[in-house]
């Protein structure tokens, strides 16, 4: 158990988006005409940490649907990530918590993708032990259905976590080399470099051995608890070749930050089952790192509540990988 930590980043309003009006009114013509009647309202997403359209679009005959939408010249980035997500999300396993995709558009120099929305909320911090159970729960099929991928997502050519973690997630290894400079450290960890070098460098070994897929980006932000209490898995861009205890590990930080028992919570669930034994604690460095890094050099590109939220997100990593390695 750990003392409740409140985020400073609420994950309901950390978004900076377009409004529907500041569309070019050639996408929100093609928009409307693709919908079958014109939009009369729009619920811009407030979760979520880039600046891409995203909204419930409601139309004039009573229809509804969820639309991303980037533009090529200002958010290349962003239109490569839809165009990603598409793909994946058209070869997905049936019958998973997942909003279904209905199609995508090209329209003056802007992409979009069209998606069934989803009648629910953004998880609420500190977590609601229902909804962190639904979550984990939703987690297990999804965790399941893509054990052993379909033939058509391994043909995308997807990541792999092994080699996105040598490149982009282990930061220990160059602030112990002096190539990164070091983030604040509390107390009881300021003097354990050493050890959380070794611990992070374990991780593409680990998430080579793995045969599955795994989301790549399980966050709270991620997941939305319908007006059922079913918790449905949303953004699927990062989706890589890897372990499905890494996105448990990593989605269950905020549950340590809010004082549940989050370690049973991992040994029990069936995407850790076959987990090396030092497997959370590995993850956990490794997400400490990335965090407390990334941090100090968010993209421009990014929402504004980005650094808060990975600085936050780093520190309770740290402070969770503390308790259970009784470093004081």
């Amino acid at each position: 158990m750990s003392n409740p930590s409140a985020s400073p980043v609420s994950y309901h309003a950390t978004a900076q988006r377009p409004g529907w009006a500041a569309l070019p009114a050639a996408v929100r013509a093609a928009l409307s005409a693709r919908l079958g009647a014109p939009v009369v309202q729009a619920r811009v997403a407030t979760a979520g940490f880039t600046r891409g359209f995203a909204a419930v679009l409601r139309t004039a005959d009573g229809g509804s649907a969820f639309v991303k939408a980037a533009a090529r010249a200002e958010q290349p980035h962003l239109v490569d990530w839809y165009a990603r997500e598409a793909a994946i999300l058209t070869r997905l396993p049936a019958g998973l918590p997942v909003p279904r995709l209905r199609w995508t558009l090209w329209e003056a120099g802007w992409y979009a993708l069209c998606l069934d929305p989803v009648d629910g909320h953004t998880p609420r911090l500190p977590w609601d032990p229902t909804e962190l159970d639904a979550t984990l729960a939703g987690f297990v099929d999804i965790a399941a259905a893509l054990a052993e991928p379909p033939t058509e997502l391994a043909d995308l050519g997807l990541p792999r976590l092994a080699d996105l973690a040598r490149e982009d997630i282990l930061w220990w290894g160059e602030v112990a080399a002096g190539r990164e400079a070091a983030p604040p450290l509390p107390a009881p960890v300021a003097g354990r470099l050493a050890e959380l070098v070794a611990l992070e460098s374990k991780l593409p070994g680990y998430a080579a051995e793995a045969t599955g897929l795994t989301h790549g980006d399980l966050r709270v932000d991620n997941v939305l608890i319908g007006a059922d209490a079913t918790a449905w898995f949303c953004d699927w861009t990062w989706l890589c070749h890897g372990p499905a205890w890494f996105d448990l590990a990593g989605l269950l930080i905020t549950g340590y930050a809010g004082g549940l028992d989050v370690d049973t919570r991992f040994a029990a669930h069936p995407a850790a089952a076959d987990a090396p034994a030092d497997a959370l604690d590995v993850t956990l460095a490794a997400l400490a790192g990335y965090h407390l890094t990334a941090a100090a050099s968010p993209p421009p590109t990014a929402s504004a509540q980005l650094p808060a939220h990975q600085r936050w997100t780093g520190e309770q990593a740290l402070a969770w990988l503390a308790r259970r390695q009784a470093w004081t």
